[in-house]
């Protein structure tokens, strides 16, 4: 559910961000010239198909690059169990599921904590499952992972530099966050 909601969040947000640049009020793309024009996913569906070539060499050299990579990942879920555990020892679970239970309050203080943290996706998942079992707050582990990359400092940057505009970079956290603590609000109701 939370991979179909972050989708309905970036078809949302991907909308907003084109009626505010047909506006006027956001820069255009200005990768749209390299890119050329909009086709139809059927269209690019089939062109990359038809790229794929299938080899053993090509598949070694692929597994390969994966274990290399996935040093990153496990570093960061490695932070993110250690932190999970060290909140899970020194946060007693009657106090945990007070501070960030499935109420409005608790909604509030996840997105400032999941702010202040800044940890990867990889890192927040085994804190925002820690939110979704002990404190019974799904919106809040829903919280948790989707505003943490929305305002995240590195993705911000990274926005910057590629489209070389702060506005655009600044506008994603102002249009996602508040349907990120919409869409929290709403889960931790059932």
């Amino acid at each position: 559910m939370f991979v179909l909601l972050s989708l309905v969040i970036g078809i949302i947000t991907g909308a907003i961000f084109d009626a505010l640049v047909r506006r006027g009020q956001l820069p255009a793309n200005p990768w749209k010239a390299q890119l050329g024009e909009a086709q139809p996913v059927g269209v690019l569906w089939r062109e990359f198909r038809n790229t794929l070539r299938f080899s053993l060499g090509g598949t070694a050299q692929l597994l390969r690059e994966g274990f290399a990579g996935s040093r990153v990942v496990i570093r960061w879920t490695l932070f993110g169990l250690v932190l999970a555990g060290l909140i899970r020892a020194l946060v007693p679970e009657e106090a945990f599921a007070t501070w960030f239970g499935a109420t409005m309050a608790g909604l509030w203080l996840t997105l400032l904590a999941t702010t202040l943290i800044e940890v990867c996706s990889e890192g927040a998942t085994p804190i925002a499952a820690d939110l979704l079992n002990r404190a019974g707050a799904p919106g809040n582990a829903f919280t948790f992972l989707m505003a943490g990359v929305a305002t995240d400092y590195t993705e911000v940057m990274s926005i910057q530099q590629t489209t070389k505009s702060w506005k655009i970079a600044l506008f994603l956290p102002l249009i996602t966050v508040p349907q990120i603590v919409f869409i929290g609000a709403i889960l931790n109701h059932f």
